[in-house]
């Protein structure tokens, strides 16, 4: 199963609630644990390594905060993911580091792997932080003319003849 851990979770909420808050120049930490209900020391943790990782940018003194590193359409979750976890994978042999599976010389899957690995990736990077932080209910992901594009229901020819 492919899996990011509590804490991620948790970083892409308090980057969506950075997200979906422009107009505050800076968050500070008891306020985004307050909004996102989550314990304050947790969220302490988690946005100092998120400005660590370069996602936002830590500003010290009483009236200190954290602040987007980028505009939130220019952060995809694809970077959220890899600054705290690391490098996306499916499987050992697809990620980008050295291939630590003994069988990879004789798989016969690996490079469907690699291409499967590729095609997550590309769709991690495809959605940007201001898209996650969207209101419920509008489209996060569009897959095609038909799954997700502008049209609600699929195209004449998938649809079944009225009887």
């Amino acid at each position: 199963m492919i899996r990011m851990t509590r804490l991620t979770d948790y970083a892409m909420v308090l980057l969506t609630v950075c997200a979906r808050h422009p107009e505050r120049p800076l968050h500070n930490t008891r306020d985004l644990a307050a909004e996102a209900h989550l314990p304050l020391p947790t969220v302490g943790k988690i946005l100092k390594l998120l400005a660590k990782e370069g996602l936002l940018v830590s500003h010290r003194g009483v009236r200190g905060g954290y602040v987007l590193a980028r505009q939130p359409d220019k952060i995809t979750v694809a970077e959220i993911l890899e600054a705290l976890e690391g490098p996306v994978a499916i499987t050992d042999c697809s990620s980008h580091e050295e291939a630590q599976c003994e069988l990879e010389s004789n798989c016969p899957v690996a490079s469907n792997w690699q291409k499967i690995n590729q095609v997550v990736l590309n769709a991690l990077g495809g959605i940007t932080l201001s898209e996650l932080a969207r209101p419920l209910g509008e489209r996060l992901v569009t897959l095609g003319p038909w799954r997700g594009g502008t049209s609600p229901s699929p195209p004449p020819a998938m649809e079944k003849a009225a009887p």
